[in-house]
């Protein structure tokens, strides 16, 4: 390791695939790992996440060759054989997918060769040779991505012009997954659009396998999946959309409707009338509430999407003085942190904040602590409750990791995401 971080947000590669897996319907994990990797992996996103784990298979409950030395020594595929056909003959699932775990990993187990056998004998059973030190859980979602493009998703599905795919939301690595994506498909849908959100409405493989017939990706986030985006293109002949950054608020969730409109050459006159309607519903509501509106310096700590999201509506719709954001999560690419530091500059009223890169939390708790200007709203994970404490700031806990309170289809994005996010604001002054 090049360095040792404080409070890192997420866990492993691993654990990413596995909550990305955990959040589609009827999929199941097998892990080649050792003995604790299913319960730690798990815990690291899932278990941080609002309290919400996967419905069909999660934690103990995934099944794992559980390796040990003898494995190590002699090879664990002949075990692996045995843990796949006890998957398959116990749990009903649609879809099976071995994980390699670091010991995996490192002895070079051949993991697609046993997935290929259950595969000609009429088991949907696929191979993923990611072992958990290759990266975090960001990667984990472009690697099992990846995967799908490579050996789950078919070519020559006829084309749907009104289907588009939902990428750059990553299950339980954002909190309100479920309700940000419920929220999108709501607004896609007015336009007459179809929506594979691949995580809600219990979707599942067959909906991954048929999602080349698409008209459009529609990638909400400024930084992820940039390289599955291209091979998406080049096998399936599907274009990108990138939305670089949540739309939260009637201002920026209007401009993702027009974009998404002019890509699909969709109607002009109804995506206006749309917008119409859904800004009349959100100002009808915040016009009741003008009594209450305060000012507010703030600073955001979130990952790059959310805190895009988050600063914009606070600052474009709210009027409140942006101090400080924390991008939380490691960003590599310089045009990608250009991106990202344009979104959260170009703002309409406020001057630019201040904007670090930081994962690790005792830098992310100086940044807070030393800010030469006051700060009186912190919106952050559960790691900065204490920070906004010794400021003395009110404090919304809005991102990962979320360790205080229960979430299932809460959201701040969209239109009537927003609403809740004011509502919030005047919730724990």
């Amino acid at each position: 390791m090049s360095q040792v971080l404080e409070n890192p947000r997420g866990g492993c590669v691993l654990a990413g695939i596995n909550s990305v897996l955990g959040a589609i319907d009827r999929v199941c994990p097998v892990y080649h790992a050792g003995p604790g990797c299913c319960m730690q992996s798990t815990a690291a996103d899932q278990g941080q996440s609002g309290h919400k784990n996967s419905c069909f298979v999660s934690a103990v409950s995934i099944p794992s060759s559980n390796m040990l030395e003898k494995e190590v020594v002699f090879g664990g595929t002949e075990k692996l054989r045995t843990t796949v056909q006890g998957a398959i003959d116990i749990i009903d699932a649609d879809a099976w997918f071995i994980l390699t775990g670091c010991t995996a990993g490192i002895i070079g187990e051949d993991i697609l060769s046993v997935a290929e056998e259950f595969r000609s004998r009429g088991n949907e059973v696929y191979g993923i040779e990611t072992p958990g030190f290759a990266g975090d859980s960001n990667l984990g979602y472009e690697v099992l991505w990846n995967t799908f493009i490579d050996q789950v998703i078919e070519k020559d599905v006829p084309k749907d012009d009104r289907l588009v795919n939902i990428f750059g939301i990553i299950p339980y690595h954002d909190p309100f997954w479920s309700g940000t994506l419920e929220e999108i498909d709501r607004i896609l849908s007015r336009l007459g659009l179809k929506v594979n959100t691949f995580f809600t409405k219990h979707q599942g493989i067959n909906d991954i396998k048929k999602c080349s017939g698409a008209a459009l990706n529609i990638i909400i986030n400024p930084w992820i999946f940039k390289g599955p985006a291209k091979k998406f293109e080049d096998k399936f002949g599907v274009p990108s959309l990138r939305i670089p950054g949540l739309p939260v608020g009637a201002t920026d969730t209007s401009n993702f409707v027009r974009e998404v409109a002019k890509a699909l050459d969709l109607d002009s006159k109804l995506a206006e009338s749309v917008i119409e309607s859904e800004e009349d519903y959100v100002y009808s509501y915040l016009g009741q509430a003008v009594g209450v509106v305060s000012w507010k310096r703030f600073a955001v700590v979130a990952d790059a999407s959310n805190a895009v999201g988050f600063t914009r509506y606070l600052a474009n719709d709210f009027s409140f003085t942006p101090v400080l954001v924390v991008i939380s999560e490691p960003v590599f690419r310089p045009e990608d942190k250009e991106r990202i530091i344009a979104q959260i500059s170009s703002l309409e009223y406020a001057v630019p904040p201040k904007i670090v890169f930081a994962s690790d939390q005792y830098e992310i708790n100086q940044a807070l602590l030393n800010s030469e200007t006051e700060i009186s709203l912190v919106v952050g994970s559960s790691n900065e409750r204490e920070a906004a404490l010794e400021l003395d700031s009110q404090f919304i806990l809005a991102a990962f990791p979320m360790n205080e309170r229960l979430v299932f289809n809460r959201t701040y994005a969209g239109y009537r995401g927003s609403l809740t996010f004011t509502e919030d604001l005047y919730d724990n002054f």
